[in-house]
């Protein structure tokens, strides 16, 4: 007996058999309830989530000599000789190969005969995208007013390239990818049928990795049915998958939020010798450092990790906060573009899991906040300077006089800017304070986490009146910069300003610490202590 593939064995044959797609076979099924079923349909959707087994029950559906509820029967003559694909009037076509102007004259000149036995001659056109310009001309006047006896029902994963006058003369319905829930109840569903033991982790990640594609969920449980003990494990999914074991990622995870260089490279050595793909791998870390962001912010995470994964990544939680996972990802997603364009793979994911671990790149707010906790955990000593100690009212009259003598220095400063630049003499004032302090909590209301955390304990200042300067006191390091000045966020900066302040800003961003001069940081104030920390 010939073999027969999973998602070919088990094609559902009427609408409720179809998984996911509810808000779909509902409305098809009534309309061939009603009959008042179309003449062109157009399907859009993901790769395996059901457009062309849909349209295969539709056309049966319409053909049936006792559809039930709006169901083809399967029993009768007309359902059995489709089923079994020699029912001559009803014509699948594949457009990647039959893209042709000549491939749909032929269709035209068709359509103008009498179905032999079905009520109607049903084309189903799939990846209808691939045809090329002529054959969609040839096409339209057909598709507008095809003969009473004629339906077609159009299937692509790309409707964006379709003309808008083919979109136009068809109902179009968009199939969406099916739920990890739903695709493994259907995977359990059939490993019962076929006596195939397996576990529920396993089924989760076959899920998972399926991505919302029916057909391909069913083509990895084939390959992992196709062995000696007929068992189905979360191991061997991997194993066959190539995904790296859960321990590396893991492993490699912790050294990053570590910025331990050593302990990264010796990972990405044994996944390099183990011959697993670097690709594959970047992209299970993106996704493990979603997922732990996921789980520190709603305390929830994907079922595919057991009880004991969940508890090792609240571990890895509590020490890192959320800009830095979201800086993480970007940094990785760069890291896995390089890769698909270079013929190093090994040496440019070494030396860019190298770049991330390098505590150099640590941001400003993370310095700030392992400061603060370092504090706070008393992870520091203070030994005091005994010639200095010996000094202390004199030193608190110095540092006061110093304080006064900057105060003095920003007035005289502020002054000369409102006689120079006359409109500019808002810089400072309350204000502009206030405009700069809505546009923060704006941005912090609307989720631009980046945007935030980067402009977060920053300065706005009026420069003249069509520009608005950011100041960042501390300075401006690269990522930080490159965020900043993407052209989506340069736009929502300005629109902000510009609504704040009743008209239309520029934004110019301004780096202090570039702009200053070497005697502006030599009048420093000495505090008397030395403060040594402990790592």
């Amino acid at each position: 007996m010939e073999y027969t593939a999973l998602y070919r064995r088990f094609r559902p044959t009427t609408f409720s058999e179809i998984v996911g797609q509810e808000h779909i076979t509902t409305t098809l099924r009534n309309q061939v309830i009603a009959d008042r079923v179309g003449h062109a349909y157009l399907f859009t959707g993901c790769r395996g989530c059901g457009k062309t087994t849909s349209a295969k029950v539709l056309s049966r559906a319409v053909n049936c000599l006792n559809p039930q509820n709006g169901e083809p029967c399967n029993e009768c003559s007309i359902c059995k000789a489709a089923l079994e694909g020699s029912l001559t009037d009803i014509v699948e076509m594949d457009a990647a190969s039959n893209n042709s102007v000549d491939d749909i004259r032929a269709i035209r000149d068709e359509v103008n005969f009498l179905p032999t036995v079905a009520k109607y001659r049903v084309y189903i056109i799939d990846e209808v995208h691939m045809l090329s310009a002529g054959a969609f001309n040839a096409l339209l006047k057909t598709l507008e007013e095809p003969p009473k006896h004629v339906k077609f029902i159009l299937a692509t994963t790309e409707p964006q390239k379709l003309p808008a006058t083919i979109l136009s003369r068809c109902q179009r319905f968009d199939f969406k990818k099916i739920s990890e829930k739903d695709i493994t109840q259907n995977l359990e569903k059939i490993c019962k049928e076929c006596k195939t033991q397996y576990s529920i982790d396993a089924l989760n990640l076959i899920a998972e990795l399926s991505e919302g594609a029916m057909r391909d969920a069913l083509s990895i449980l084939e390959r992992c049915s196709q062995g000696e003990d007929n068992n189905i494990t979360e191991e061997k999914v991997k194993e066959l998958v190539g995904i790296p074991k859960l321990e590396y990622i893991y492993g490699i995870t912790k050294a990053i939020l570590e910025y331990n260089v050593d302990k990264s490279l010796e990972i990405s050595n044994n996944i390099i010798l183990e011959g697993k793909d670097l690709t594959n791998f970047l992209w299970e870390i993106i996704k493990y450092i979603r997922d732990i962001m996921i789980l520190k912010t709603t305390n929830n995470v994907s079922n595919i990790y057991s009880e004991e994964d969940k508890k090792v990544m609240q571990d890895l939680t509590k020490d890192v906060n959320k800009d830095r996972l979201l800086q993480i990802i970007y940094t990785l997603s760069d890291l896995e573009n390089e890769l698909k364009w270079s013929s190093q793979k090994n040496i440019i994911f070494q030396v860019g899991i190298m770049r991330i671990c390098n505590r150099e790149n640590m941001s400003l707010a993370e310095r700030v906040d392992a400061l603060e906790e370092k504090i706070a955990k008393g992870n520091f000593t203070i030994s005091n300077n005994v010639a200095k100690a010996q000094s202390t009212n004199k030193l608190s009259t110095n540092s006061e006089q110093n304080v006064n003598n900057q105060v003095q220095k920003s007035s005289s400063n502020a002054n000369n800017i409102s006689k120079n630049e006359g409109s500019g003499s808002k810089v400072g004032s309350q204000s502009s304070e206030n405009f700069w302090a809505n546009v923060i909590n704006k941005l912090k209301e609307e989720r631009k986490a980046m945007l935030f955390s980067n402009l977060n304990n920053t300065k706005a200042v009026l420069l003249d009146d069509m520009t608005v300067g950011i100041q960042f006191a501390n300075g401006l390091n690269s990522f930080g910069k490159a965020v900043i000045e993407r052209p989506e966020n340069m736009n929502e900066l300005r629109k902000l300003v510009s609504m704040e302040l009743g008209k239309d800003m520029r934004i110019k961003i301004i780096d202090k610490k570039e702009d200053a001069k070497p005697e502006e940081t030599a009048n420093k104030i000495d505090l008397g202590i030395d403060i040594n920390y402990i790592d």
